[in-house]
């Protein structure tokens, strides 16, 4: 038996009523993306302008890279649960966040605040390579550098959580 999704719910409790109401269900459909698919593939490599603090040590690490922009409130909205994600995960998971805005512009930004990994990236190098158009736009890499989830953190049906992050890293020993 299928899971029901929300929008089955509608349309449960719709016919129901009596009325005839037809919502597809998005977690049936193909993942949308707004940038190059890499999953299963090895991800272009991670390039940068500047980092805002300490370079993180992303060798034999699993890597989540988040890219985000300051006037973007999805990208806003993302922060509290990628700083979530570097607290519980950072003993397997670099957490970095890119910008391909001015350094003074993302150092201006106070709320919310951001307290994993930061880069800045104007040249867009990295941007093109997974040749992203819409974001936020986050790609989870192996540490063999092998994409392992990538996408809008909030797609229905599709979202990035902890139990996402958890189904992906291996379990800890001990």
């Amino acid at each position: 038996m299928e899971k029901m999704t929300r929008r089955g719910a509608v349309v449960a409790m719709a016919a129901g009523l009596g009325s005839t109401v037809f919502v597809p269900s998005l977690a049936a459909e193909e993942k949308k993306l707004w940038a190059k698919s890499f999953l299963g593939k090895k991800g272009p490599t991670l390039v940068v302008e500047k980092w805002l603090g300490p370079e993180p040590k992303r060798e034999g690490r699993w890597v989540l890279i988040d890219f985000w922009a300051t006037w973007c409130p999805p990208c806003k909205k993302a922060i509290p649960e990628l700083n979530a994600f570097h607290k519980r995960f950072g003993d397997q998971l670099v957490v970095i966040g890119i910008s391909d805005e001015a350094e003074e512009v993302v150092r201006k930004m106070k709320v919310p605040t951001i307290e994993y990994f930061q880069a800045i990236a104007p040249g867009k190098r990295t941007y093109q390579e997974y040749e992203v158009k819409g974001i936020p736009h986050v790609v989870v890499l192996d540490p063999d550098g092998i994409v392992r989830w990538e996408g809008y953190p909030f797609l229905d049906g599709h979202e990035l959580s902890a139990k996402v992050i958890e189904g992906l890293l291996p379990a800890k020993k001990g």
